[in-house]
């Protein structure tokens, strides 16, 4: 049984949420704030975050930006309508998703289903084979990613999928489209998730210059290319 955390400071909106998720099947835990999510967390395994952004204390993005660094649970943010730029930001930070207030029950249940199938997906087929370029090593079947002095490079679910999209096709112009397809697999749902955010994310992890791409570059009006050698 996978577990979600409601982080919400709305006592209406984690009862809401709580009841309908429990009634799907998942069990649920509260938190009103950063401070009792991190309780939760010491406590046991939460295998997904509903993340409001608008906290008291530390809020959504600084809960983000610090579980970043450390795990790759599966994170939606809950954000207001004028949110924009704070959705953004935790897209950047990497969140995995996010959902606008008022919601419909429905709709969160769609995108958890989603999410939690993807991080709970199988490796590929692979027989162990690893993917070597420019000294980084990506393995397949662990999803493991390891840089070139041997210190493993901690990617989201997406991130992962996104970069096994690209090394198993080097020098080949991806559209976002063929993107979607190769790393969601079906697994999606019709909300706007942005494959160019999802690059800028991965190319602080593998590019020398994150301005500068060399490894994964733009190729305008069409999509991505990962233009280095892949062994």
């Amino acid at each position: 049984m996978n577990t979600i955390a409601v982080v919400d400071d709305d006592p209406i909106t984690r009862e809401t949420l709580k009841a309908y998720l429990e009634g799907e099947g998942y069990r649920v835990v509260l938190a009103r704030d950063g401070e009792q999510l991190s309780a939760l967390l010491a406590r046991g395994r939460i295998d997904l975050l509903l993340l409001d952004i608008r906290l008291p204390g530390k809020d959504g993005l600084a809960v983000t930006r610090e579980l970043r660094a450390t795990s790759n649970i599966g994170i939606i943010l809950i954000t207001g309508r004028s949110d924009r730029m704070d959705r953004l930001i935790g897209l950047e930070l990497g969140a995995d998703d996010y959902i606008t207030k008022p919601f419909e029950p429905r709709e969160i249940l769609a995108r958890t289903r989603s999410l939690l199938r993807r991080i709970a997906k199988p490796a590929r087929p692979t027989g162990g084979r690893v993917r070597r370029f420019d000294g980084w090593e990506l393995h397949l079947d662990k999803r493991r990613l390891r840089d070139p002095d041997g210190e493993e490079a901690r990617l989201t679910s997406a991130e992962f999928e996104l970069l096994a999209a690209f090394v198993e096709n080097p020098g080949r112009v991806l559209s976002r489209d063929d993107l979607l397809d190769l790393t969601l697999r079906g697994n999606s749902v019709p909300y706007d998730r942005s494959i160019d955010r999802l690059v800028r994310r991965l190319r602080r992890v593998v590019e020398p210059d994150p301005a500068e791409p060399t490894r994964i570059v733009t190729v305008h009006g069409m999509g991505y290319m990962f233009q280095a050698t892949v062994d």
